[in-house]
């Protein structure tokens, strides 16, 4: 999926990836990350959030949770992360990295929810009455109050298999009713996932239904007497994304893909960000006319497709992918011709490395000096090896 444009845009680390695993510094089953690249995308990105008024925290889990990059991206200016899980929530607050929002796609448990209010959070996001009376609850007992983020959706907008949840629009004002009878828990925001998407029919990153929820849920809440600070509006955020999010009043984006030059749309565009990160494996063996590759990496929605194969970076020949079925383990990749066993094997598409098995590579000095060096390697939820 991002082959071509991480050759034509930064073959040094191409070059670099396959002379680490040539040299045994690597493993086979490694994301090896450019941190000189994806610090310039961020600096990049934050520069013109700051242009259109925009409010960015990243998103790290697709680049495995890292607190290396998390402590970075907070000297560079970044307001905190949005943790996802609760997980990714703990690994953040072990690492005293500011977080923005928590819950967005995965509720903080009940029996968490304490240390992540007392931690300090700016905004919790919320799918229920019943977790909105228990922040309530814990809150008064240790006298603070919190800010929510109120997930919302209406009957036709996109939700994801595994991701269903959220408040719907017609009962919102039964909840600003009894919220407003609480002295510690306040609406400090409303979001929904996704609410932009990369069209392949435009080639644009365009609102999605969900959109135009969260900006009704706005108009529902003010006419109530709640005027939100924060419209979150995540899935996408790039440069090229934030005048739109600016459009259509949004206050905030959650940068994750877009901070390694990631997205769909970097696929298929030069946008300001350059992709900053491939994939290692290494010819295990062949079988029936085709060659295979250590797997572990495989993320179900990557659309990849072809591989780079060879010993050297002249010597690269370039092959199709072949992933296993959907059903089972992905022990290896299959490649669709007979390779030498041992070549190294680069390939650059869609990930999320937090649910892989895979190890993280960080790699610094690529683009500013004639010599690089790994920084660290790092496990796939991110705890330094």
């Amino acid at each position: 999926m991002l082959l071509k444009k991480t050759q034509e845009r930064n073959s040094k680390l191409i070059q670099a990836a396959m002379e680490l695993h040539q040299k045994g510094r690597i493993r086979p089953d490694s994301y090896v990350i450019d941190l000189d690249t994806l610090f310039q995308n961020a600096k990049i990105m934050l520069s013109e959030a700051r242009k259109q008024g925009i409010h960015l925290y990243f998103m790290l889990k697709q680049l495995g949770r890292n607190p290396y990059i998390a402590k970075e991206l907070v000297k560079l200016g970044y307001e905190g992360a949005v943790v996802v899980d609760y997980k990714e929530a703990k690994l953040m607050m072990e690492h005293q990295i500011p977080i923005g929002n928590a819950g967005h796609l995965v509720q903080v448990p009940n029996a968490m929810l304490e240390e992540l209010i007392l931690y300090g959070v700016e905004l919790i996001t919320v799918y229920s009455m019943e977790k909105i009376r228990l922040i309530q609850a814990i809150c008064k007992k240790n006298q603070v109050k919190q800010k929510i983020m109120i997930r919302v959706f209406d009957d036709n907008d996109k939700i994801y298999s595994g991701q269903t949840a959220g408040l719907h629009l017609n009962i919102l004002e039964e909840m600003v009713a009894e919220i407003k009878e609480m002295d510690c828990v306040e609406i400090g925001g409303i979001t929904s996932f996704p609410t932009f998407l990369y069209q392949e029919e435009t080639n644009e990153i365009s609102p999605v239904s969900n959109l135009y929820t969260v900006l009704k849920a706005k108009e529902i809440l003010a006419d109530l007497g709640v005027n939100v600070e924060q419209i979150n509006l995540p899935s996408a955020t790039c440069c090229s994304s934030l005048a739109t999010i600016k459009q259509y009043g949004g206050t905030h984006g959650e940068p994750g893909h877009g901070l390694s030059g990631t997205t769909p749309a970097h696929a298929m565009h030069d946008l300001e960000e350059i992709p900053s990160v491939v994939y290692v494996s290494e010819i295990s063996h062949n079988f029936k006319n085709q060659a295979y590759c250590y797997g572990g990496g495989h993320y179900r929605r990557s659309h990849v497709k072809h591989a780079l194969v060879g010993k050297t970076s002249d010597s690269l020949k370039k092959v199709g992918v072949i992933s296993s079925d959907l059903d089972s383990i992905d022990y290896h990749f299959g490649l669709d011709s007979i390779c030498d066993i041992g070549d190294s094997v680069i390939m650059a598409f869609r990930y999320q490395i937090f649910v892989t098995r895979s190890d993280v590579v960080l790699v610094s000095g690529l683009q500013n000096k004639e010599e690089y060096r790994v920084l660290a390697i790092y496990d796939s939820l991110g705890r330094e090896l």
